[in-house]
């Protein structure tokens, strides 16, 4: 293990970090004096320019997954867009000044990174990452990993196939705004139908979504119309069921499991973001960040209390990164 300094020759950075769990707002504090990582010798260091925010980040704030955390003090954040300054020994493919992305958690619940990405610098294994798509922002890019994995490893679990058809439940969150592009263009579904609140049926038909529901007005279990996959983006699996096709899969990411319902949680990998990566410089598949959704790093603490009143579009993320 080599002790590192990034490109500056600092040895310290700015870091978003808590010694102990609770709510964001009571332990995440500004810390100008955090050590930075040291690096494994399969890692690069990564000056971060933006990290995106996801649910996790608050839950495992928490708690909620105790027995399976790093030690404290903890920085939080699994999405990271940014500039790789060193790497290690072992890398194989990445090089200093390479622009990259990715979620630095291999196994988001077991044991995440105790310097995550809500920091200057962070540290990750090269096979975690991949090259930044020339045509997207850092702040695009930053957005991107947790959801797009999530969505593309669901899909890939259940069988999804070109020619059969699918339901997103939570269409225009993180995950769901995925799910719908990347099943119409990148599988080949013959039907996509999604479910959001009126003022964002109008997104979802843009993304691809060929049937757009409205929530508030109906009940998509009422359908006549069943689906080859249902995938629940939002813990409503108990309805989820009624709307498949008896030889059809559910999918969901959270919430209780209703047979014949299976749940996964995402395994991070570099290869997912660079098989995907025509699709997302082509414009196929776009990413999609909440009008109010780029907050500048000092604004950390507002960002993840906007993420968890659920009602984001797409995403929320952290940028510029100073």
């Amino acid at each position: 293990m080599d002790n590192v300094s990034g490109d500056s020759g600092a040895s310290t950075m700015k870091a978003w970090i808590y010694g102990q769990y609770g709510k964001p707002e009571d332990v995440l504090k500004l810390d100008s004096n955090v050590a930075i990582p040291q690096l494994h010798e399969d890692q690069v260091l990564i000056k971060v320019v933006a990290s995106g925010l996801n649910p996790v980040d608050a839950k495992r704030m928490l708690g909620v997954f105790i027995h399976a955390d790093s030690p404290f003090p903890t920085v939080p954040g699994y999405d990271v867009a940014g500039v790789v300054v060193k790497v290690g020994s072992q890398v194989k493919n990445l090089k200093v000044g390479d622009e990259v992305y990715g979620n630095i958690n291999e196994k988001a619940l077991d044991h995440p990174k105790q310097y995550g990405t809500l920091a200057e610098y962070t540290a990750v294994e090269e096979k975690l990452l991949a090259l930044k798509p020339k045509n997207l922002s850092f702040a695009e890019a930053a957005g991107l990993p947790i959801a797009i994995g999530t969505a593309y490893e669901g899909l890939e679990r259940s069988g999804f196939s070109s020619g059969k058809s699918i339901l997103v439940l939570g269409g225009a969150g993180g995950v769901g705004t995925m799910v719908i592009q990347i099943a119409k263009h990148v599988f080949g579904a013959s039907k996509v139908a999604a479910t959001s609140s009126t003022g964002k049926l109008d997104l979802l038909k843009s993304l691809g979504a060929d049937l757009a529901i409205d929530y508030t007005k109906e009940n998509f279990e009422d359908l006549p119309e069943k689906f080859d996959l249902v995938y629940d983006c939002i813990g409503q699996c108990e309805r989820a069921v009624k709307a498949v096709k008896e030889s059809g899969q559910v999918v969901t990411i959270a919430g209780a499991v209703t047979v014949p319902a299976f749940k996964f949680i995402v395994t991070s990998n570099g290869a997912v973001l660079d098989k995907l990566k025509p699709d997302l410089e082509s414009g196929k598949v776009k990413p999609v960040i909440d009008r109010k959704g780029i907050f500048p790093f000092s604004q950390t603490v507002k960002a993840l209390s906007y993420v968890e009143t659920g009602r984001v579009t797409g995403k929320v993320v952290i940028y510029p990164i100073p």
